[in-house]
Formats: structure tokens, C-alpha cells, sequence
């Protein structure tokens, strides 16, 4: 009875977030905090970012925390990601189940941006000062097996952005469910990502001088960039070592128009691993496409390694590239 009522709440939780949150062209570009869009994990992205359905392991706390739920033991992963304008992207977790508890899990995504000199009115060749701005975001994420069909995770996040002599923090929210009703390998899930209040920059880097007294701006605040998720999968083929899967996502911004998200995935032996995927958009000018990645696992006595790659074509830079590392113990 008490999950029928948890599902009743997040059902109207998720339809009073679609009219608040509803995306428009003319919301584009007025959110901050980007960088809590930037994927994580070679998986998913190969796939498109259609996996809400049925993403697991240490990826699941960036696509659906309820994925984590069905980990088994402990999980650690690394994942590089080469953005573009030599800004570097890394996330590091790990997770762990803990038996009638649930899963419990740690991350951390580092943006490196690296250094910039400074410039002024006073100085348009630079100062000689240097400053390197980073934006980090740290999660913890419990998820949990609610029945035989159900499973539920939510992730809090902390974000810090620090730009010179500014900077901001907030913190949001992922929550999401799966469900699996047991039928020809049908999955079905949906997450409700970045719910939070908003943000707004502070520091000494907003006071300065008119010559007679001193002067400080006053920053807007921004929100977030909330977007929902539905998904769907199915296993379209399950013959001995041979698997394959096809999935899809609707995804509803918040602050840019909808997507629509879709992938595979055929596996070997649970061994080797070959994905593809689109994401789409009919927003103007959208800057992602296709997708493509490859894994491998290999183990070694009571421990696998999984290394995974995947590439995801941009319309206006290089074309993202994202390498993982995964131990299972």
C-alpha cells in the first residue's frame, strides 16, 4: 500500500513539474549550471542518452538513480571526457550494496577549463594575472528495490561553480523510478533530473571603484536546467550468449526544446558490447546527432574490469569522445 502511494504522489509530482517546467524556444540559454547537462559514462551516451529504462551501475546516478538498485557488490568507475576548447571533463564514483538497505553511492564531475589571463578596460593585452575556473558537482545517490517490478533512486547534488573572484553553489535533485513488468524483456522508467531552487553568483569579484566610492553590482539569480524522462526497452533478442536491446527516451526541458532519444545495444556473452544511438531535437541549430561506442569485460578471478568507449557526433565542435573504466568487486 505505501509504494502504490508513493507512486500516486510522484505521478502528480511529475504532471505539476510538466506545466511548471514546460520548455519553449524563448527559455533557451537562460539557465545556468550547464555543466549538470554534460553526460557521464560511455554507455549511455553511445546509446543516445535513451536509457532511462534500463541504465545500471555507477552510470545510473547520472541517467535514472533507480538503475543503481540492482548493482551487486561494489562498483568504482573513472570517466575522461576531452570537451571541446581543451576544457577537460572527469567523474569518479563509486557504490555499493548493502544487503536490506539498499545501494549507496558517491560521484564526483570535475570541469576543467583551465587557465585564462586576465584582461581589463585598463588592460586589453592582460594583466598578468591568471585564473582557472572550474565547475564541480558531487552527488550521493540511494536507490532501492521496492517490490519484484519496482525499483526507486534519488540523487542530491551539490553544485560549485568558481569563475575568478566569484562564485556560486546550489543544489538539486534527480529522482526516478523502474519498472519491469516481466514480459518479453519490457523495461520502462522515467526521472525527473536537476530539481532545484535557483542560483546566484557572489564575491568580491562584483565590487569595484567609480573613483569616489565603492560600487557593487548585483547578480540575477538562475535556475536550473530541469528536464523529465520516460523511457522505454525492450530485449529484441535473448538467444543463449547473443543479446540485443533497443530503447527509446522522450526528454522535456525545461529551458530548450524537447528530444527524443533512441539506441541499441548486442552484447556477447555479457563480454563485448556494440551500441548506437541518435538524439534529436527540432530545436534550431541543435548541436548533437549520432552516436556510436564499443565495451569490453574482462574478469579476473572475483573482479571485472570493463573498459568502454563511445563517440558522439556535434554540428559545431569536435566531436565528443567519452572513455570509461569500470571494476566490479
Amino acid at each position: 500500500m505505501r509504494y502504490k502511494l508513493v507512486l500516486i504522489m510522484v505521478v502528480l509530482l511529475v504532471i505539476g513539474l510538466s506545466t511548471a517546467y514546460a520548455g519553449n524556444s524563448q527559455r533557451i540559454g537562460t539557465a545556468g549550471a550547464q555543466e549538470l547537462l554534460i553526460p557521464v559514462g560511455s554507455r549511455g551516451t553511445a546509446m543516445g542518452g535513451s536509457v532511462v529504462a534500463n541504465t545500471y551501475g555507477l552510470e545510473s546516478m547520472y541517467w535514472n538513480p533507480a538503475g543503481l538498485a540492482n548493482l551487486e557488490g561494489t562498483e568504482a568507475m573513472f570517466t575522461h571526457l576531452p570537451y571541446f576548447a581543451d576544457i577537460d571533463v572527469n567523474y569518479v564514483g563509486i557504490a555499493t550494496a548493502i544487503e536490506d538497505f539498499g545501494t549507496i553511492g558517491v560521484g564526483a564531475k570535475v570541469v576543467s577549463i583551465g587557465d585564462i589571463e586576465e584582461t581589463t578596460e585598463a588592460f586589453p593585452d592582460g594583466t598578468g594575472r591568471e585564473f582557472s575556473p572550474s565547475l564541480t558537482v558531487i552527488n550521493l545517490t540511494y536507490s532501492r528495490i521496492l517490490t519484484n517490478n519496482v525499483s526507486f533512486g534519488f540523487s542530491g547534488m551539490f553544485i560549485n561553480e568558481s569563475i575568478f573572484d566569484v562564485s556560486a553553489s546550489g543544489i538539486a535533485l534527480d529522482f526516478g523510478f523502474q519498472y519491469d513488468p516481466g514480459w518479453h524483456g519490457v523495461k520502462a522508467g522515467f526521472v525527473v533530473k536537476n530539481y532545484g531552487p535557483e542560483m546566484k553568483f557572489s564575491g568580491i569579484g562584483f565590487e569595484e571603484s567609480d573613483g569616489s566610492r565603492p560600487v557593487s553590482a548585483k547578480p540575477a539569480a538562475f535556475d536550473i536546467p530541469t528536464s523529465i524522462n520516460l523511457g522505454v526497452s525492450l530485449d529484441a533478442l535473448n538467444n543463449g550468449p547473443n543479446m540485443a536491446t533497443i530503447s527509446g527516451n522522450f526528454r522535456a526541458n525545461s529551458f530548450s526544446q524537447d528530444q527524443v532519444q533512441g539506441g541499441f545495444e548486442y552484447s556477447f556473452n555479457n563480454m563485448y558490447f556494440l551500441r548506437g544511438g541518435y538524439n534529436w531535437s527540432d530545436q534550431e541549430d541543435y548541436i548533437h546527432g549520432a552516436s556510436l561506442g564499443a565495451g569490453l569485460s574482462v574478469p579476473m578471478g572475483d573482479t571485472k574490469f570493463t573498459f568502454e568507449y563511445s563517440w558522439n557526433d556535434t554540428e559545431v565542435f569536435d566531436d565528443n569522445q567519452f572513455f570509461s573504466v569500470r571494476i566490479n568487486f
